[in-house]
């Protein structure tokens, strides 16, 4: 009960908890808005006014106590209040005097102060308008400097210009108006920069296009002359080391090597090139600059790789490999020079292209070609070709390979040429034996292919055993070497000797023996000209060693590798065999010139009844005719051969005899035409001893005689002539005399012969006892002849 008054005057007194919270937020000095809040938000305003108050009651009641306790120390405190104050105020009557003092003299200062305070202003406005200005004016200085680049034709100029203005102005220009100007005309420029650049590469690759054909002659010379030199340098070699393996001493031979730096002697200005490339680059399209360049020049490429002129093809050939040539000079130049604007791909790609397209042209124009001339023209200027751009690393294999592909096309046109060439001489030659009247004719004729029979020079005029023919037709074949040669070398093959020997060995065989071959044994030539013909060949046949030694010399080879009897031409054993075929012509010839006059069953009574003592007039014709001909073969032919043909002559007269006999238009014949045709043989027999002495034959052929080629009809005379026929059917008999005879021939003509002439009174005047037995001896041998058949 007690504790109830104690709270409640607690309360009273205002000593509750939240009295003593306000009382220290009052007397800290803290907000009291967030109490307040707090006091409204609860619904009790009243208890907080009601606190303050009991703070303010007991705040004041503090005061006073307070007051009472220091009332003296308060006085005097207001005293000394008292006194600072009048100080104050005269203090503040001093600063008033002072301040208009001071106010009187400031506000002329204060104008200057403020004058210069906007003098300061203006300046800092100046400078910046300057310094605005000169960046104003360098930006425009460029600008000036850039068109007078452009018009001046300085494109990089002007470019570095640009970026210079776009790098480091462009940001910085302080007037709006000429940034954005300035900023809207970069891109302007720039393109036309581009465009202008574009314009000048075009009018290069122009340029560089009509520059290519003189590019590539250029280059293709020097390779040309560089052959030359190459070619002369191995002349004095080969010549050095034949006289080094004939022992006239050491020759001292050394190679002159003069490097050439092709890009100096290949003057062609890629600097337009170069410019545009970089001007590019420094536009950041680079790459798009490449694809451009490699388009257009793949394009050229294109459309010089067609063959679009209305000229043959050998007129325009040079014009068209130069202008290849001269195109990939340039490639390879820029490939190596333009940092990148072209790959090694590229030109690889381009040059494969142009590699299959050339292979196409050349073979189909080739295929063409009517002319071995025109053919070894282009083929020496494709081996130059070939050589100029191996120089610069191409391939040319396949090109090369398209040379020895045609070489056989390229030799029979080169035969077919030969042998109207070896035709026309024929034709034209006179086969009297050359008279050389001074030392330079037999130089030229003989001297030049080894012909001589002699090492010593003969006296002069001389007369040759050959005629015309024989040193014409060795130039021909001297002029083929040289044409076959010059297409086999510079190929793809260095050892080209075993090739120029096959064709030589071709031509000799297939051209100019079958031409002389067939000339002699043509129907429209004379005996004679036939023998000069025999008598020439073996002369083409010596000739064989010395076209053999030319080829060898012409390839390189060393003339004693080709002295060795191994390494003789075939043509040589064709020239030996065509020799004796010439004088089988030469038989045959003479044969047909005895026909004539051996047209026997025209020329015979066969039936006569009486025997002129004369011989007949077509045996004298024969007789002459084969004078003729031993004459003319003893100056002409050599004795084997003269008598190869005095043989052969006198075989077919006695052929002919037997022949006549044996024909069906002689139905019979008697002993009067067997008189008269042994008259006529024994004239003949005569003849050809006497001939087979005069010419002494006889010491040669101490074993023969003219007279054995006579022998088949010299057993029928005797056997027709005979008393006893009948023996001839003896074995031992017929060994001895008859050998010769053959019995179905001998059957078919004694059933032809009749013992008695066609007269009225002939079967009683001519009827006597030899007669009668030399008729049934006759009959005997008919018998045993029916019976051995």
């Amino acid at each position: 009960m007690d504790s109830k008054p104690k709270k409640r005057g607690a309360m009273e007194n205002g000593d509750t908890g939240e009295d003593s919270v306000l009382a220290t937020l009052i007397g800290n000095g803290d907000d009291l808005g967030p109490l307040v809040r707090h006091a409204f938000e609860m619904g009790r305003p009243e208890a907080l006014v009601h606190q303050l108050k009991h703070i303010l009651k007991k705040k004041e009641a503090e005061i006073e106590e307070l007051c009472k306790a220091h009332y003296e120390e308060f006085i005097l405190a207001v005293d000394e209040l008292r006194g600072v104050l009048v100080d104050a105020e005269e203090l503040k009557s001093d600063l008033s005097s002072d301040n208009f003092k001071l106010q009187d003299v400031g506000s002329a200062l204060l104008v200057k102060l403020e004058e210069l305070l906007e003098s300061f202003s203006i300046k800092k406005n100046v400078a910046e308008a300057i310094s605005m200005s000169k960046i104003c004016i360098e930006v425009l200085e460029l600008c000036v400097k850039c068109n007078t680049h452009l018009s001046e034709g300085q494109i990089f100029l002007a470019l570095k210009t640009v970026d210079l203005i776009d790098t480091n102005y462009l940001q910085n220009i302080p007037v709006n108006a000429i940034k954005i100007m300035i900023g809207k005309n970069i891109p302007i420029i720039k393109a036309h920069i581009e465009k202008k650049v574009t314009a000048d590469f075009n009018e290069w690759l122009l340029h560089i296009r009509s520059s290519a054909k003189d590019i590539g002659q250029t280059a293709i010379g020097h390779a040309a002359s560089a052959r030359q030199r190459d070619e002369e340098m191995l002349e004095r070699q080969r010549k050095a080391e034949e006289l080094n393996v004939s022992g006239l001493g050491d020759v001292l031979y050394s190679l002159d090597f003069e490097e050439v730096d092709e890009d100096s002697v290949l003057k062609f200005d890629l600097t337009p090139l170069y410019r545009a490339s970089h001007i590019h680059s420094c536009l950041g399209i680079q790459e798009q600059f490449r694809r451009y360049y490699y388009k257009n020049r793949l394009l050229q490429l294109n459309s010089d790789l067609q063959i679009s002129s209305p000229q043959p093809f050998v007129e325009s050939y040079q014009t068209y490999l130069a202008q290849i040539a001269g195109y990939f000079i340039v490639e390879n130049r820029v490939l190596r020079t333009s940092g990148g604007l072209l790959s090694a791909d590229q030109v690889e790609t381009m040059w494969e292209t142009t590699v299959a397209k050339v292979v196409s042209v050349l073979e189909e124009q080739f295929s063409h070609m009517d002319s071995a001339t025109h053919l070894l023209l282009v083929k020496d200027y494709i081996a130059l070709l070939g050589v100029t751009l191996r120089q610069y690393g191409y391939e040319v294999s396949s090109i090369l390979e398209v040379l020895d592909n045609s070489r056989d096309k390229y030799h029979e046109l080169l035969f077919e040429e030969c042998r109207q060439q070896i035709s026309n001489v024929l034709s034209n030659d006179s086969y009297n034996k050359m008279v050389m009247k001074k030392d330079s004719d037999y130089e030229n004729n003989v001297l030049a292919f080894h012909l001589q029979t002699s090492d010593v020079m003969p006296a002069f005029p001389y007369t040759a055993p050959f005629s015309s023919m024989v040193p014409d037709c060795c130039r021909i074949v001297r002029s083929f070497i040289k044409s076959s040669v010059d297409y086999l070398s510079f190929g793809v093959n260095s050892n080209f000797y075993d090739a120029a020997r096959k064709y030589l060995d071709k031509l000799l065989i297939d051209v100019l023996n079958e031409v002389v071959v067939t000339t002699v044994q043509s129907d429209g030539i004379a005996v004679s000209q036939a023998m000069q013909i025999a008598e020439n060949i073996p002369f083409l046949e010596r000739s064989c060693d010395f076209f053999l030694q030319h080829a060898a010399h012409l390839c390189g080879i060393p003339v004693r590798s080709v002295e060795r009897p191994q390494a003789s031409l075939t043509a040589k054993a064709v020239f030996k065999t065509s020799r004796h075929a010439a004088y089988l012509a030469v038989v045959n010839l003479v044969n047909s010139k005895l026909d004539e006059f051996l047209a026997l069953t025209e020329n015979i009574n066969w039936t006569a009844e009486e025997i002129s003592e004369n011989n007949s007039e077509y045996m004298n014709e024969v007789v002459f005719c084969l004078d003729t001909v031993f004459s003319t073969a003893l100056q002409l032919l050599p004795l084997d051969a003269l008598y190869t043909v005095g043989c052969g002559a006198l075989e077919h007269i006695s052929n002919s005899i037997v022949a006549a006999f044996l024909s069906d238009s002689v139905k019979r014949f008697n002993a009067n035409a067997v008189m008269v045709i042994n008259q006529d043989l024994q004239k003949l027999e005569s003849f050809a001893d006497e001939r087979f002495h005069s010419t002494g034959l006889s010491e040669v052929y101490k074993e023969g005689s003219f007279r054995s080629s006579l022998i088949e009809a010299r057993q029928l005379i005797n056997l027709l002539s005979s008393s006893q026929p009948e023996n001839f059917a003896d074995l031992v008999i017929w060994e001895k005399s008859y050998n010769a005879l053959d019995r179905k021939k001998v059957a078919s003509i004694v059933e032809k012969f009749k013992d008695s002439a066609d007269g009225i009174f002939g079967s009683l005047s001519t009827r006597n006892t030899k007669t009668s037995s030399r008729k049934k001896s006759m009959d005997m041998l008919k018998k045993r002849l029916k019976d051995f058949n």
